[in-house]
Order: C-alpha cells, then sequence, then structure tokens
C-alpha cells in the first residue's frame, strides 16, 4: 500500500463550484426542484409498456443505439414527431435528437455555439440549470425584463440595439416561452413573431425550451411553438420528465439539419439509455392524451390548494405570479427581505425551497422571490407544509404583521 500522501484536489482546475454536500435525504415538505406527483406515475401500464418493449425490441440492447445510429430509438423519435406537431412543428425522425435529459441538451446547443465571453440573452427570471450552465462557460449573461406575458419585446430590443451599437452578437436568446420556468406565463402569439423579428434582424439564434409545454391549464392559450413559426432561426429541446417523470432523463432537441447534424456529432455518450427510451415510446403511443389529462387536471387542483394556503397564512403580505401551467408558483415576499437567509430556518422545521436568486440572471434583483414547485406533496401535504413555512416566514420583522385569513 502506498504511503506517498498528497492532496488530490491541487490537482483540480479552477473556477469549480463548491463540492457537492453528502445527501441528507428530502425535507419533510419538499417544495423545491422539479418533482413531480408519484401518484400519477402510471405504474402498471408502464410494467406492461416494458414487457412489451423489451419483448419486441430487448435483444437489439446487445448493440449500441440499438442499431438505430447516434439521434435515438426510431419509435421514440416517431413519437416525438407526433408530439411535436401538437405544437405546430413539421419534423420527421431524422430532424430529431434525443439526449440524456434537458441539461445535456442544453450542453451540446452551448458545446455547439459557446466560447468564453460570448454573450446569451436570457429572460430576467429563468431556469437554475440553464444559468448555472451559461455561467460555467463564463459567458456573459444579459437578463431580459419580464411581466405577466413574458418576455418584454421593447426592452429586448433596446438590449439588441445597444449591444449591436458596441459591435456584440448574441450567439442566441435562451427563452422558455410556453409555461416559462420559474413564473408560469406563455408567450403570447404576437409577441411571438415579434421575438423572431427581432432575433432575424440582429442575426442571433433562440434556443426555445420547452419543457412545461404539455402542462397547460385548460383554456389557456398556447401559440405554435417559436419553431414552428420559424424552424431556420431556432433550437427547439423539450423532454419527458415533467410530463412523464423527472427521473426518466429523456429529452430531445429538433433543429434545421445543419444545426442538428453538428450537434449529433458533439454527443458522445455512447447514447441515451435504451430501455427508457423504448418504454416511454411504447407507453405514450398508446396513452399520451389520457396521460396528459390526468397530469394537468391533478396538478391545477394542485395549484388551487397551494395558493389557497399561500393567501389564508399570509394574507396580502405576498404577491403571487399566477402560472398557466407547470409544477412551480413563483412568489415576491415584501422587498427587503432575502429569502436566502430563510432557506436554513425553514429546513429546520422540515420544509424545502427555491430561494429566488437561485432563479435570476441578477440575484439581488430577486432576493424577496421564491419558488415552490406544488406537484410532489399532497393537498394535505401542501397545506400543512406552508402552515410551518408561514410560521418561519412570520419570525421576520417584514413579515411580523402578516395574519392568518380566517377561512
Amino acid at each position: 500500500m502506498s504511503t506517498v500522501s498528497f492532496d488530490p484536489r491541487s490537482l483540480f482546475r479552477t473556477g469549480l463550484p463548491d463540492p457537492a454536500p453528502v445527501w441528507q435525504g428530502m425535507a419533510e415538505f419538499t417544495f423545491n426542484a422539479g418533482h413531480n406527483a408519484p401518484e400519477l406515475i402510471p405504474l402498471e401500464d408502464l410494467v406492461d409498456a416494458a414487457q412489451s418493449a423489451i419483448r419486441r425490441e430487448g435483444r437489439s440492447l446487445a448493440i449500441y443505439n440499438q442499431g438505430h445510429g447516434p439521434q435515438g430509438n426510431e419509435n421514440l423519435r416517431r413519437f416525438v414527431s407526433q408530439k411535436l406537431a401538437t405544437r405546430g412543428i413539421t419534423a420527421d425522425i431524422d430532424d430529431i435528437l434525443i439526449t440524456s435529459g434537458s441539461g445535456p441538451a442544453l450542453d451540446l446547443v452551448s458545446d455547439l455555439l459557446l466560447t468564453p465571453g460570448d454573450t446569451v440573452l436570457v429572460e430576467a427570471f429563468s431556469y437554475a440549470g440553464a444559468l448555472r450552465k451559461l455561467r460555467g462557460r463564463q459567458a456573459n449573461i444579459v437578463g431580459i425584463p419580464l411581466d405577466e406575458e413574458g418576455i418584454r419585446i421593447d426592452a429586448l430590443e433596446t438590449i439588441l440595439e445597444k449591444l449591436a451599437q458596441r459591435g456584440v452578437t448574441p450567439k442566441f436568446i435562451y427563452t422558455i416561452p410556453t409555461v416559462q420556468n420559474p413564473t408560469g406565463a406563455i408567450l403570447g402569439l404576437a409577441r411571438r413573431r415579434q421575438l423572431l423579428a427581432l432575433a432575424a434582424r440582429y442575426r442571433t439564434l433562440i434556443v426555445e425550451d420547452e419543457c412545461y409545454a404539455d402542462i397547460v391549464w385548460p383554456g389557456d392559450e398556447t401559440p405554435p411553438a417559436l419553431y414552428a413559426l420559424s424552424p431556420e432561426q431556432v433550437i427547439h429541446v423539450s423532454s419527458f420528465s415533467k410530463t412523464l417523470a423527472p427521473a426518466v432523463r429523456v429529452a430531445y432537441i429538433s433543429a434545421a439539419p445543419a444545426i442538428l447534424r453538428q450537434l449529433a456529432s458533439l454527443k458522445s455518450d455512447g447514447g441515451t439509455g435504451a430501455l427508457d427510451q423504448i418504454i416511454i415510446a411504447e407507453y405514450f403511443s398508446n396513452h399520451f392524451d389520457a396521460h396528459l389529462s390526468r397530469l394537468r387536471a391533478t396538478l391545477a387542483r394542485k395549484l388551487a390548494v397551494l395558493t389557497s394556503a399561500v393567501q389564508e397564512e399570509l394574507g396580502d403580505s405576498v404577491r403571487l405570479w399566477l402560472p398557466k401551467g407547470g409544477i412551480f408558483l413563483w412568489l415576491a415576499l415584501p422587498e427587503g427581505i432575502d429569502t436566502r437567509t430563510l432557506v436554513a430556518p425553514a429546513a429546520a422545521v422540515g420544509v424545502a425551497f427555491n430561494p429566488g436568486p437561485d432563479w435570476a440572471v441578477d440575484g439581488d434583483a430577486a432576493q424577496n422571490w421564491l419558488r415552490l414547485c406544488f406537484a410532489l406533496e399532497s393537498e394535505e401535504q401542501i397545506r400543512t407544509g406552508i402552515a410551518r413555512l408561514a410560521g418561519v416566514l412570520r419570525q421576520h420583522p417584514l413579515l411580523a404583521d402578516a395574519r392568518k385569513v380566517s377561512a
């Protein structure tokens, strides 16, 4: 046994994030991250789908990518083609690349487009995972102001013009136009067309993240995907993690052939897990519409329970940004409160939530915001967990006068 002792951390590259802590398990009341509803996992139907798919395709697991090539299982890509059609997109299986989750999909896009110092435009409130990835690549991230409908086109035009005057062309605009994360806003059709026109005028691409587009409340209009409106200037990313299950790490990209071929050349993981692909294809090919109906109805009910509980516990001391779909509620506490300081006290009473600064280009500008995921917990757990969280919040001097509203 070697007796030579040295600290291997001296060999680590610079610029790494803090080491991951040892996993301590989930909180009693888990309102953080993007978990989904356990009761909606279709156990028996997934068992049946797995048996059917493995009996039919199991022998091909001996071959990398089942012999279907690096773009993924053909049956899954065929289903994705049909699914994209519901978003107004025309794409055959050769126009689709399967990836191991939306995170790796975004990594591929960044591998294709970014070098350190490049500029990327991102909604002022946005997906924390995307922000972390862009910061890790030393991108210059410029936030785009939002309102209840999503990107403010007037603000975006001003930003693009100022950058152009400095000779800067953004590599891309990263947007979540359909059920935005964390706000739940849906960008209207007129603004989508204006966004595309601005991107064309200033010669930049759009990366469209539609991971939540399947989860829209009845009655809320969902315009066609940006990719459907202008496929030459949009890279479309979506996922099955929110539609089926976060632990199923399967997503997909659709883009113009010149872009997709190059993205495929950068995929170096030996292929996305084939078992996940064939089971998803088998299940959703037979149950997609019914599954979505159950998912939307259950999540809409849970959102109603959550908003009622928050308003009952904290009254008008909080401002809710009511989502038009998805699994998150984005809400603001009074200015002067930094939600990062409330994470530990909340954890001490068994409650986990996402502080707003993690989900913003400018963290300090979002310090009084927080995000609550309402999908995982039962309706009873939501009510009890929010009561506990409210007890913590009322300890803050700026919320000391917040009164529980009588039911």
